[in-house]
């Protein structure tokens, strides 16, 4: 399940609680659900691991002629002191790690995005935009080597937390 809100407040509950108010959920979301944007259509993939809600996002983009797909990645990240081996509080954390992989591998990429611009190089690409290239986020093989190597991070760090049960990530 993917929890998705757009209404937010602002509004002062107490000196003592937070002063944001919570969210207003407008509308739960579930793997591959599509939600419309003007005139884009965002599809959710359920990415869970990092957290159990992570989201992934996907769709299509026209350039001219061409129909190209374009990837928002969630978080592939296992953070420090993640706990992927006997983690009470999230028992299936590494095999939602697994799932996410599995998605993210086999998802199509033309155009890789991500909710931290560090994820797919975005100063660099912005930077070859801006001198003109057309296709400076058009970025297949980037992806590709980003997933495998977050997967290759993941598993490296859960065959040592099997070693070391209860110790977190790094």
């Amino acid at each position: 399940m993917i929890v998705t809100s757009v209404t937010a407040s602002k509004a002062p509950r107490s000196r003592a609680a937070s002063r944001w108010t919570p969210a207003k959920v407008d509308r739960v979301l579930h793997d591959g659900d599509t939600v419309a944007l003007g005139g884009s259509v965002l599809t959710a993939r359920l990415t869970a691991g990092h957290t159990k809600g992570c989201t992934t996002w996907t769709m299509q983009v026209r350039d001219g002629a061409r129909r190209l797909n374009a990837v928002i990645i969630g978080s592939p990240n296992v953070n420090p002191g993640y706990i992927l081996v006997g983690n009470k509080n999230y028992p299936g954390i590494a095999d939602d790690y697994v799932k996410t992989f599995a998605v993210l591998k086999s998802l199509p990429c033309d155009i890789f995005l991500g909710a931290h611009g560090a994820y797919f190089g975005l100063k660099a690409k912005y930077e070859k935009m801006k001198a003109g290239d057309a296709n400076a986020f058009i970025d297949p093989d980037g992806y590709k080597a980003y997933v495998a190597e977050r997967d290759d991070t993941f598993r490296k760090e859960w065959e040592r937390q099997k070693q070391n049960p209860g110790s977190g990530a790094p």
